[in-house]
């Protein structure tokens, strides 16, 4: 196969931690995302144009998640509370780079499970997954500056903040800076 890359599949994989679980998005899982995603705090920080809607939680789960895992460009994952086995929010990872062995993630949670410092359990989590057992050496995050409970997730996960990339993102349709944290390799030894 000369001048063709073969594509990698983002791994599957299913994390436990004391208070949640993190494990591929199914179809039955619609409804929640749908919840998460409708919260206009959410809403607030997302990177999408300003008239693109609301996500559909059903493609979430389904299509655009098994794009994203086919194409080897990331994955959408269920933080599932532990203790009623209830879809608390989503993580989702994008822009893996398989040459440089990086991801990015990003998060969402209900509203009523923020403040619990169950996102950061999550990402953390994932990130160590992802560098311990499937050899990534670096996962990212990046945050909005002014979105402050998102910053608290990459702190409390232990991501550390490298600067800022300016006019980098977007965030309903308006171009703002972003954050840039990471966990790498080393940060685990």
């Amino acid at each position: 196969m000369i001048g063709q890359v073969a594509v990698r599949r983002f791994p599957e994989l299913t994390v436990s931690t004391p208070r949640t679980e993190v494990r591929p998005l199914v179809a039955t899982d619609a409804r929640a995302v749908d919840e998460v995603f409708a919260d206009r705090q959410t809403q607030r920080w997302l990177p999408l144009a300003a008239s693109s809607g609301q996500i559909e939680g059903h493609a979430w789960c389904t299509d655009l998640a098994r794009q994203r895992r086919d194409s080897g460009e990331g994955d959408h994952y269920a933080v599932l509370r532990r203790e009623d086995d209830r879809v608390v929010g989503c993580l989702w990872t994008r822009r893996t780079d398989w040459g440089a062995r990086l991801t990015e993630v990003s998060y969402a949670l209900a509203p009523h499970a923020r403040g619990y410092g169950l996102a950061a359990e999550a990402v953390d989590a994932l990130a160590i997954a992802l560098i311990l057992e499937h050899d990534f050496q670096r996962v990212e995050l990046r945050v909005a500056p002014g979105n402050l409970a998102s910053r608290r997730v990459a702190e409390k996960a232990g991501f550390s903040y490298e600067g800022l990339l300016r006019n980098s993102g977007y965030v309903r349709g308006a171009r703002v800076d972003l954050e840039l944290w990471s966990l790498v390799t080393a940060d685990l030894h």
